[in-house]
């Protein structure tokens, strides 16, 4: 199959992304990465796509223990909500994928509305399994208040008794499933071209995502590479990566912004 773009470490095909996967073996993927166009975005340049079909393709090419990472949103519309991120999980479980967390991407600087309802200010980060996940690495982050206690007397075990058993003293915690990052222009990403994109998310969000649930030359999947978030963090994580994209105009900023990074690593190593 002709790629796009290639290098060491990935492939970028400019293709519909259940057309590519129908080509790719069982158990290919370590880990999905992506963000699907929503709902009245589903028109995309032109372009529509098939969920449920594409859905029941991540499922066969994921590895046991791999996971989908699924960044999603509703759109607003007559009034209401549409509630497809909803729609879209339960189907991702009727394909037989785990709900393994709910998580919140929760943006710290949205852009206001003027509306009868409070300003939206986050979206859904799926997070399903096949099967129990193989790898997380989790991220940690330092306590408010170090534990100075030797050993805890209040907690239970899961007959109910209590649990006088020693504690961490450590001074870091596991992160809570709410990921928090600025916004917009030169926060996201510091790459002009990126922009020439509609909808592109945190670049520290993919990675954060990438190193969690994928160890080290894994191999990690976009469907909707966009402007190419992902591959790029994968090859400043040393992840191999696969993806598509159906827009051959976003296929460059990808080929740009990883060209870009790679040239970055070579003179860090120099």
């Amino acid at each position: 199959m002709k790629t796009y773009y290639e290098t060491d470490n990935g492939k970028l095909f400019c293709m519909d992304n259940v057309k590519y996967l129908k080509t790719v073996n069982d158990g290919a993927f370590d880990l999905t990465v992506t963000s699907p166009p929503y709902d009245n975005l589903r028109d995309y340049k032109g372009y529509s796509w098939d969920f449920e079909a594409l859905a029941k393709e991540l499922y066969r090419t994921t590895k046991e223990g791999g996971v989908v990472v699924w960044i999603v949103g509703d759109a607003t519309i007559n009034g209401s909500e549409t509630g497809s991120s909803f729609k879209q999980a339960l189907y991702f479980m009727e394909c037989g994928f785990l709900l393994h967390d709910t998580m919140i991407y929760q943006k710290q600087n949205p852009l206001p509305i003027t509306a009868n309802r409070y300003n939206p200010c986050f979206e859904y980060m799926f997070i399903f399994s096949k099967g129990k996940p193989k790898t997380f690495n989790p991220i940690m982050e330092l306590k408010q208040w170090k534990e100075t206690r030797k050993v805890k007397n209040y907690s239970k075990d899961k007959a109910g008794i209590k649990n006088y058993g020693k504690v961490n003293n450590s001074n870091e915690k596991l992160k809570c499933n709410i990921f928090s990052y600025k916004v917009g222009g030169g926060h996201v990403t510091k790459d002009k071209i990126a922009y020439e994109h509609p909808a592109i998310f945190p670049e520290k969000l993919a990675y954060d995502h990438i190193v969690s649930w994928s160890n080290e030359n894994d191999l990690v999947f976009d469907p909707f590479m966009g402007s190419g978030t992902t591959a790029k963090m994968c090859e400043k994580s040393n992840r191999k990566w696969r993806g598509c994209e159906i827009s051959k105009e976003y296929c460059k900023i990808t080929e740009e912004r990883v060209e870009n990074e790679r040239t970055q690593l070579k003179l860090s190593f120099t």
